[in-house]
């Protein structure tokens, strides 16, 4: 069976605006759409300006899909999202951006295999790989 589909990650988020910014000052990109509890009749307004679904275009045209999250949220280790550049520049500058605040998990360095790799925490507890040919 050939299937054709696009995976899109979606985050829950304690504040998704906030964590948008991070993104867009991190990546480059830019909000695509933006859907408020707000928008929806009957919404409670203690919920009204809470993001329900967030479409966030970064690193030339990667989507991300985020919204605000109603229960505690736990990092989870089990995912990560890889970004691949061709440039080694870019790829240290994502690095060194998206790791702001957060905790450096692997050191961005040239790997036995042949590449770049780096391994960061955003602040927000979104595990990013970054990897780049040399």
């Amino acid at each position: 069976m050939n299937m054709t589909a696009k995976l899109t990650p979606y985050i829950s988020s304690k504040d998704a605006r906030a964590q948008a910014e991070f993104y867009i000052q991190a990546l480059g990109g830019e909000i695509v759409s933006i859907m408020t509890h707000g928008q929806l009749p009957g919404a409670p307004e203690a919920i009204k300006d809470k993001v329900m679904h967030m479409t966030l275009s970064v690193a030339g045209g990667n989507l991300l899909f985020l919204s605000d999250a109603f229960e505690s949220l736990s990092s989870n280790r089990s995912i990560a999202l890889g970004l691949s550049f061709g440039d080694e520049t870019q790829a240290r500058e994502a690095y060194a951006q998206l790791g702001q605040g957060g905790t450096n998990k692997y050191p961005f360095e040239l790997q036995p295999w042949g590449a770049y790799y780096g391994e960061i925490e955003d602040r927000f507890g979104i595990t990013w790989q970054i990897v780049s040919q040399p």
